[in-house]
């Protein structure tokens, strides 16, 4: 079963254990794929697995009182969709959807009980990961409440999943500008006008493909910081 062998190796709540315990908890994974513009799940519906993501991307979303979609993230590559519900119990308030053909391998809440109870340390790991996340949830919840909208964008930008390519970190918008325009309470035209700033002044360089280096993170870090 080299997908879910693939996908426990590289998640960071299953990176602790030995490759031996790895196979085990591989043992109990089932892959799955869904299409761009799929719907994984739907608010209120009955969600008894995790989903760890080995490809593609997803959107998880809620309907704002204005009955406006309003983004909360974007899931890539080695992250994980459902933990809340396996820790809480509760029925997801997010709508789920893939923003690319994605595959992903599945555990099922009950058999992802049993692999906590032998392996505790993967628990710590996935609170880890939900402090982490909420963090970042802070940080940005505390840039959009100011009025700088440049604020929120760095701090977007801080948060999200990038590699080191010659020396420089890059990374990959993951939506479509009017999508993180709205996520982060702006205009795509004000979006656009404010990434032209940044990289005019050397804090970032834009790519094509919607990819984007920072060039001085201790700059967009001051930036994100709402005076």
């Amino acid at each position: 079963m080299p997908q879910g062998d693939l996908c426990v190796t590289r998640v960071p709540i299953f990176q602790g254990l030995s490759r031996q315990e790895q196979m085990r908890v591989a043992e109990f994974v089932r892959p799955a794929h869904v299409a761009k513009g799929e719907v994984v799940y739907t608010p209120g519906q009955s969600v008894s697995r995790l989903l760890v993501m080995h490809s593609g991307q997803l959107k998880v979303s809620q309907a704002a009182a204005n009955g406006q979609e309003q983004i909360l993230r974007t899931v890539t590559d080695g992250d994980v969709v459902g933990e809340r519900a396996f820790l809480t119990g509760h029925r997801p308030n997010d709508l789920v959807v893939a923003l690319e053909d994605s595959r992903m391998c599945v555990f099922d809440h009950a058999d992802l009980a049993g692999l906590l109870r032998d392996y505790p340390d993967v628990g710590l790991r996935m609170l880890r990961t939900l402090s982490d996340r909420l963090a970042s949830v802070e940080r940005l919840l505390a840039a959009i409440t100011s009025s700088d909208v440049s604020a929120r964008i760095a701090a977007y930008l801080l948060d999200l999943p990038g590699s080191m390519r010659d020396g420089v970190l890059t990374l990959r918008l993951p939506m479509a500008k009017q999508e993180i325009a709205s996520y982060l309470g702006t205009t795509p035209e004000t979006l656009s006008r404010r990434l032209a700033a940044l990289a005019a002044s050397g804090v970032i360089e834009l790519h094509a493909r919607r990819e984007v280096s920072i060039l001085d993170i201790d700059a967009l870090e001051d930036v994100a910081t709402p005076r």
